[in-house]
């Protein structure tokens, strides 16, 4: 049908188009992010574009769905200010008619949304907070680059060498700062090198000093060694015991069953909810005003997708508070949203099939 597919294609140009801009804008912000978190030694420099991809992959099912509603807003306002809206109305086509190929072109981004916030988004967290903390957890010693005052993984030392040898196990002026049970401690030495025992690590200082203060009575110390050891860390990284409810699949999340699972839930299942309904809003909602102009439409699209999904995350604050219980928010949020939508798309057509007589 010439209806069905004019109006199908019109959405597909500029979904596509939308969709292009949006994960763009979206991987260079992303990219800009996790290059600051790769320069304070949050993660390994040579895993920044998997982090990126990760990231941007978790973020996937908002970028489709503002893209939908912008396509079908954008798509809806140039058919009312080129009068097409008139024609198919005057044909017989109510605003109702629009329902189906509005559907029929978006089903598979719907499907696509679901699969990725409750099946993708807790798989992408969890492989990019594995791939966070197992450089987070790496030796010490790793973190040492030469020249530059790096961190250590519990932000308790700060390593610093002035040049490194070929083994990459020992070098030459060599500083250490660490704070720990209340005494700051700086150690510089001409030289140290790395002694592995078993799993424990040992950074050995030879020729140096050592100054250590107090915290709670200022008092100072110093000392002059030959020869000063300081165990830095494991080889045997730390096994990961905490769980999250956004790394937590949905069988997962319902098995436990909390408010930090259920508010974890509501916003996975509000992002497909959100997709179906931005779909109504966007058809029925647009309009052309020739005193305000086309902008108007895009306008209100962002500054409706923005609030819905500002309630989708308050909501989420909410249960996790004990605020209000999952189900009462979903009921109240989107079914309400629904309601209003589909109230709004029966007045418009209750006033096309009054004035359809006169147009005949």
């Amino acid at each position: 049908m010439l209806f069905d597919s004019s109006f199908r294609k019109e959405l597909a140009r500029a979904f596509s188009a939308t969709l292009v801009i949006l994960i763009t804008i979206v991987m260079t912000v992303m990219l800009i992010r996790t290059l600051g978190q790769a320069s304070v030694g949050r993660i390994d420099p040579s895993e920044v574009l998997l982090v990126m991809g990760l990231t941007v992959l978790g973020h996937l099912p908002t970028i489709l769905t503002l893209s939908l509603f912008v396509a079908v807003t954008a798509t809806l306002t140039r058919m009312y200010a080129s009068s097409e809206m008139a024609i198919w109305f005057s044909c017989g086509q109510g605003l109702s008619a629009f329902v189906r190929p509005l559907l029929r072109f978006a089903w598979p981004v719907l499907l696509t949304v679901a699969v990725l916030a409750l099946l993708v988004w807790p798989w992408t967290n969890q492989q990019a907070r594995e791939l966070r903390e197992r450089y987070q957890t790496r030796g010490d010693i790793e973190r040492v680059a030469p020249g530059r005052f790096v961190e250590s993984a519990a932000g308790q030392r700060v390593f610093f060498i002035d040049k490194q040898t070929s083994d990459a196990r020992s070098g030459t002026s060599v500083f250490l700062a660490s704070s720990e049970r209340g005494h700051e401690t700086v150690v510089s030495a001409r030289h140290g090198r790395v002694v592995t025992e078993g799993d424990t690590r040992e950074l050995v200082l030879d020729q140096g000093f050592r100054m250590q203060v107090d915290g709670r009575t200022g008092e100072i110390q110093l000392a002059e060694f030959a020869e000063y050891g300081n165990q830095v860390g494991t080889r045997t990284a730390s096994a990961l015991h905490d769980e999250s409810p956004r790394t937590q699949s949905v069988l997962g999340l319902l098995a436990e069953a909390g408010p930090r699972q259920l508010a974890e839930l509501s916003w996975r299942l509000g992002l497909a909810l959100a997709a179906f309904n931005c779909l109504l809003i966007g058809l029925v909602a647009t309009r052309v005003n020739p005193r305000v102009g086309r902008s108007a439409s895009l306008v209100f699209s962002l500054f409706a997708f923005a609030t819905y999904y500002n309630l989708i995350n308050a909501g989420q604050n909410w249960i996790e508070r004990g605020i209000i219980h999952m189900d009462s928010f979903m009921l109240l949020l989107h079914g309400g949203v629904l309601l209003v939508a589909l109230a709004w798309l029966g007045w418009h057509e209750r006033n096309w099939r009054r004035r359809s007589p006169a147009t005949d």
